[in-house]
């Protein structure tokens, strides 16, 4: 039987498919006597992401959606099931795999190559697949310089003589060079200015416009999530809390947690409108550590200003509200909080 996504996506029409993706790490053993255990870190998530949907994966440090991002590449071992256009994800499919999905990372500078020039790193991910001749390559270097918005003539530069966006203009143009159609971005303009990263952002938009590129944004931070993407999942503890719309989520969130990170962006106006003088801030404190394995109900619970005597022993799920597409909440108390 044929699986299909809440949001009416089936599996033979997605590009990127998730069942029950789940990621654990051995932390490390302190003292003679110490020993290692296994944290949990990524907890059974499903999704299904569209060809060419722009996609928000947000959530504060430490939730899990970088090691998500990490699942989806390949890049550490999972549980569960990952699809990308048809193809299991599989070590023995790696390189495959590799030309269909490309990653954007925080740092631009730890990811190129300082000894060598831009054209070369670049021509680099052709020459590992051994795509085309030389010459080829060289015109391909060429079509992705300008694709990025730099000029030709970069290519005789040197990764220190860049500054900070031009370095992930490169990065980027490194992901575009085996032409994918999807790129995984893990914090890509977290380490910019505003004006920068805000080109960046457009950036992204122009080659989904272009390219019809898929794209999975990583981020802390929902108002350039909601600025970019068409859809965002939120994260809290290893699990998807919350997923819908852009705006679905960032007018009318309807999990606690995601109206915690919306109170946490800070406004320019202070004056508090009378309509939500009396709404409940929900204020996060940091929560006391357990292993995830002994929470089997809401992880949100310890922190929650609308939790029940339940909350903390009954296992949530991501239950839909009405509406058309569903917008999924894992919280088994919405009718208190939308009161």
């Amino acid at each position: 039987m044929m699986r299909v996504d809440p949001l009416g996506i089936s599996e033979s029409e997605a590009l990127l498919t998730l069942r029950n993706v789940s990621n654990t790490y051995i932390t490390q053993a302190y003292g003679i006597f110490g020993r290692k255990h296994k944290k949990p870190v990524v907890d059974q998530v499903d999704l299904t992401l569209a060809p060419g949907e722009l996609f928000g994966l947000v959530g504060e440090s430490g939730c899990g959606k970088t090691s998500l991002g990490r699942c989806i590449l390949g890049l550490i071992d999972y549980e569960g099931d990952i699809i990308i256009d048809g193809l299991r994800q599989d070590k023995r499919r790696h390189r495959e795999l590799a030309r269909k999905v490309q990653a954007v990372f925080q740092d631009p500078a730890g990811s190129l190559n300082p000894a060598k020039y831009i054209g070369w790193i670049l021509e680099e991910p052709l020459r590992i697949h051994r795509i085309g001749t030389k010459e080829e390559r060289i015109q391909k270097v060429d079509q992705v310089l300008q694709l990025v918005g730099l000029d030709p003539s970069y290519k005789t530069r040197k990764v220190h003589e860049l500054s900070g966006g031009q370095k992930q203009r490169v990065c980027i143009g490194c992901a575009l060079m085996l032409d994918p159609k999807l790129i995984i971005a893990d914090e890509a303009i977290s380490s910019l200015d505003v004006s920068v990263g805000a080109q960046i952002l457009n950036l992204f938009q122009d080659l989904h416009q272009r390219l019809g590129l898929a794209l999975v944004f990583i981020s802390h931070n929902l108002n350039v999530v909601y600025y970019l993407c068409d859809r965002i999942a939120v994260m809290y503890s290893g699990q998807i809390v919350e997923l819908g719309t852009a705006e679905e989520i960032y007018s009318a969130p309807a999990h606690p947690y995601t109206r915690a990170l919306l109170d946490a962006i800070p406004e320019l106006n202070c004056e508090i409108p009378s309509s939500a003088a009396d709404k409940p801030y929900v204020e996060l404190v940091l929560p006391v550590q357990f292993p995830l394995e002994e929470l089997p109900g809401c992880r949100f619970a310890g922190r929650c200003p609308w939790k029940g005597d339940a909350c903390g022993h009954t296992p949530q799920e991501l239950v839909a509200l009405p509406g058309n597409p569903p917008h999924l909440v894992r919280c088994q108390r919405l009718g208190r909080i939308n009161a």
